[in-house]
């Protein structure tokens, strides 16, 4: 794909913006040509197109969705870490979910905001990431101290974490086994303690925990 290189004033904000849906998109990047500051030097509907403007252009911050077609938000922010681990990334998303939040900072992400976030936040979200590199809002910061407070699924190993994942996308113990290099009996060993702490009793109700906490997609 090729894109062409845009010219920017450096003390400007230049901004790439990926969603696959239109209407967001444009939305946010009407929002963003109102600052005075900010130049919209991209725009991409899936991980893939935001990765090939990230070849062609050097913007100061990514503004992404996790849900796309193709090649998500969360693994594009993984390969943008990779690649170009000084670059700010701003996740909006529709994902209220603490454990979203997490995925998306451990991916590379350094502010998140929700789409029900007033037209302002996005607005002090770029202006924050700018100047101090992150961004959380209110909200978000409370998500995640109450699920702190009241999630046991908190105090699950990493381990326990992919064993979960496996079990929800309807994978046997056999073949969780087989994935991550373990035995069976050590998989229902993990599944047992997965249970025990959240205190679930079949795989239905695992699946309904996973994704509500966005380990899966519905």
């Amino acid at each position: 794909m090729n894109v062409p290189e845009l010219e920017r004033t450096p003390a400007r904000i230049g901004v790439v913006l990926a969603d696959d849906h239109d209407l967001v998109r444009g939305g946010l990047k009407a929002m963003l040509e109102m600052m005075p500051e900010v130049d919209v030097l991209g725009e991409a509907r899936d991980g893939n197109e935001l990765l090939a403007h990230l070849d062609c252009v050097r913007p100061d911050l990514v503004i992404t969705d996790i849900s796309m077609p193709g090649l998500d938000g969360l693994t594009a922010l993984a390969h943008i870490r990779e690649r170009q681990p000084q670059l700010r990334v701003l996740v909006i998303s529709m994902y209220d979910s603490a454990e979203f939040v997490r995925r998306a900072v451990a991916n590379g992400a350094s502010g998140y905001l929700t789409k029900q976030a007033a037209p302002r936040e996005l607005r002090e979200a770029v202006r924050a990431m700018a100047a101090t590199g992150s961004y959380f809002s209110a909200a978000v910061a409370r998500l995640l101290l109450a699920s702190q407070r009241s999630d046991p699924g908190n105090d699950l190993t990493q381990r326990q974490i992919e064993v979960l994942t496996l079990l929800a996308s309807g994978l046997s113990s056999k073949e969780i086994a087989h994935q991550l290099g373990l035995s069976s009996k050590t998989v229902d060993v993990h599944r047992g303690r997965i249970m025990e702490r959240l205190e679930l009793r079949d795989v239905a109700s695992l699946t309904r925990y996973a994704v509500r906490k966005g380990l899966i997609q519905p």
